[in-house]
């Protein structure tokens, strides 16, 4: 068993970034507490690049950026866009749901104007919105501090099905049914037997 090649392999799939032979060499120095000749590290990655290129795998190794990463081959592009689509359809969280819902409605709009309606921090809930790229920045506030002003995107109309925000729902949509609970009802007493 080849532990360089191991421990190689390891780091190129840990990192998030393509990683380099200078910083392969740099970690497996420090853990080894001695020097490794980089011939025997291109050599290990040569081995580990014949290893992955087997259909076997769904994945190989790329050289990208002067470094090293795995990633998924191309016969597998069609499988993993969908996965994609899916996670990026998750349900999102009620604080992201109530900040998008005040942004689509009241567009364009500041934080500190959505923190007011919300009375809470909505730092996360616009981080996470911008993450996904349902809404963006659409320009600054002229107002003290001048803040950023957020709207929403294509992306927000594609995910809610919609082709326009004239489309958006609006409170007549919505029934109110009035609450009966504790209200008379025509109720019929029962006949009294006699």
């Amino acid at each position: 068993m080849d532990f360089l090649q191991n421990h190689i392999e390891a780091l190129i799939f840990c990192s998030p970034v393509p990683i380099k032979i200078a910083d392969i060499r740099a970690c497996l120095s420090e853990m080894f507490n001695a020097e490794v000749p980089e011939e025997d590290i291109v050599s290990a990655i040569r081995r580990i690049d014949e290893k992955y290129q087997s259909d076997e795998y769904a994945f190989q190794l790329y050289r990208a950026a002067g470094g090293y990463q795995f990633l998924t081959k191309p016969a597998y592009q069609a499988s993993i866009s969908i996965l994609l689509k899916q996670q990026s359809k998750k349900r999102l969280s009620t604080s992201a749901m109530e900040t998008l819902s005040i942004i689509a409605y009241k567009q364009p709009i500041s934080k500190p104007e959505i923190e007011a309606i919300r009375g809470v921090n909505c730092d996360y809930a616009i981080h996470k919105l911008l993450e996904k790229g349902l809404i963006e920045i659409t320009g600054k506030s002229d107002s003290i501090g001048r803040p950023l002003l957020y709207g929403t995107s294509q992306k927000f109309m594609e995910y809610f099905g919609i082709n326009d925000l004239s489309e958006l729902p609006v409170p007549k949509d919505f029934s109110n049914e009035p609450n009966t609970i504790g209200e008379d009802a025509d109720l019929k007493e029962p006949d009294a037997q006699t």
